[in-house]
């Protein structure tokens, strides 16, 4: 246990809004590594299932669905200078409640930014501005017109979050094998500066879960290892992506955004309908679904080199995610349904029986070849190491316990992003929770082995183009 996260303080209360399988794989986190009283934690959920658990560790619990009619009258009296609102929900408005907390001088931490509910659906918007880009955007905005006050680090968990600490070290990595000294990079154009010199091409977040329940799908049943409400409003988003500035051929139903940094662009399709090759050490190549998330557009953005104007450099990013196996057959029955949710839902933890979650980052185009840098955490490492968690779960709470404990260590700071945070002060807190981690270099590419099937279109003369790697 390091020293920074066993005497990390909290010194005022703790409201957890959303308690579902990532609020209950937190709070043992929270026990364990602050000095708390029970009166310190409230929890604020739309979902009764976890009052149990929070009995168990006497925090405050009531089931209260926050919309934006009861929102500031339900937060406002439990939030005050020195709190800290952890925003574990879904179907909550991550801008309003950072608002909220900034107006109050309390400090804040999401996994990820989300609208009110129906945000995701919203006709009356374009894709485009109820992207993860525009929410995105949204936060910039706000930050930019409030530098300084109380830290709200948003979209740190473990991807979005522990992704871009990933990145960075996975760089550094690469350079060593390389005998280049790296030095300390800071800040985003060094960083840039370090991943052009390399000649990353291409960044996957490439995971694959394997853990499996001893009892398997029901037919009109979603099963997840975290939220199903969670997956399917990001899977029905249209896919998105950090667009490399090496991309020559330009996809028929990619649409560009008319706001904001320009980093990313997205399809017109839903991400739970889009397949895209990858590769991990342990399952070796797969298809994976490139589900919207919001590290694709600000580790792309973080990562881009401008020059008069232009963008000199600036890889493709995205997920390549291939869920458990019965979450896939559940997204395979969501297609078929016509995108209608099915009416079962069940969150696997106590009955899985084997699986790991192997969440990295896959780093393209040096010399070297692919490299692959993340944790491997198995069902059994996850139970042995904390109560209440899957390996999925557990590797999502290591990002928020360390995000707020960085938080606590700069409470005025303003408005952060994963890549604003030290990361080697963040991997100092969340590896002893996250398993093995794993550095591989590979000779894969999206081509090795691929012969044209029915005149399926591949660029041969450059593998890393985002048209070799999407499935058609």
């Amino acid at each position: 246990m390091t020293p920074i996260a066993r005497y990390a303080r909290l010194p005022g209360r703790v409201v957890m809004v959303g308690f579902g399988s990532i609020g209950q794989a937190v709070l043992p986190l929270l026990h364990r590594h602050f000095e708390l009283h029970p009166e310190q934690i409230s929890i604020l959920t739309a979902d009764p299932g976890g009052a149990a658990i929070a009995q168990e560790y006497r925090a405050g619990f009531s089931v209260l669905p926050l919309t934006p009619g009861n929102y500031v009258e339900a937060l406002a009296p439990r939030l005050a200078e020195g709190d800290f609102l952890l925003n574990l929900s879904v179907d909550v408005s991550s801008k309003a409640l950072l608002e909220l907390c900034w107006q109050r001088g309390a400090l804040y931490l999401d996994t990820c930014i989300e609208p009110w509910a129906g945000g995701y659906t919203d006709t009356s918007r374009t894709a485009s501005q109820r992207s993860n880009y525009g929410l995105r955007e949204q936060i910039l905005a706000f930050s930019r017109e409030h530098a300084g006050g109380p830290t709200a680090i948003v979209t740190f968990g473990a991807n979005p979050g522990l992704a871009s600490v990933f990145v960075k070290q996975a760089l550094l990595n690469i350079a060593a094998h390389n005998d280049i000294d790296a030095g300390r990079p800071a800040g985003s154009a060094q960083w840039a500066a370090l991943a052009r010199r390399l000649g990353i091409r291409t960044i996957h977040i490439a995971e694959r879960d394997t853990q499996v329940s001893a009892q398997r799908k029901r037919r009109n049943e979603f099963v997840n290892t975290w939220s199903v409400d969670g997956f399917i409003s990001e899977g029905l988003q249209p896919a998105e992506l950090g667009w490399g500035a090496h991309e020559r051929r330009w996809p028929a139903d990619a649409r560009r955004h008319a706001f904001g940094c320009g980093a990313a662009i997205y399809l017109d399709r839903p991400g739970a309908g889009t397949r895209v090759r990858s590769w991990t050490p342990l399952e070796g190549e797969y298809h994976g679904f490139m589900i919207t998330h919001g590290e694709s557009i600000s580790i792309a953005n973080y990562l881009t080199l401008q020059r008069d104007g232009e963008t000199v450099y600036r890889p493709t990013v995205h997920y390549a995610y291939h869920p458990c196996d019965d979450a896939v057959l559940s997204l395979h029955e969501l297609a078929g349904r016509n995108w209608r949710p099915q009416d079962g839902k069940r969150i696997i933890r106590d009955d899985i029986v084997s699986g790991t979650d192997e969440l990295g980052v896959l780093l393209m185009g040096n010399a070297r070849g692919s490299y692959w840098y993340g944790s491997r955490l198995s069902i059994d490492a996850a139970r042995a190491l904390t109560p209440h968690n899957s390996a999925t779960s557990l590797q999502v709470a290591a990002g928020v316990l360390a995000g707020m404990v960085l938080a606590l260590h700069r409470p005025r700071a303003g408005v952060l992003e994963p890549e604003d945070l030290d990361h080697e002060a963040v991997m100092e807190i969340a590896r002893p929770y996250l398993g093995e981690m794993a550095g591989v270099f590979s000779d894969w590419t999206p081509l090795k082995g691929r012969a044209p099937l029915f005149g399926e279109d591949m660029d041969r003369e450059d593998p890393w183009q985002f048209m070799n790697f999407r499935v058609s």
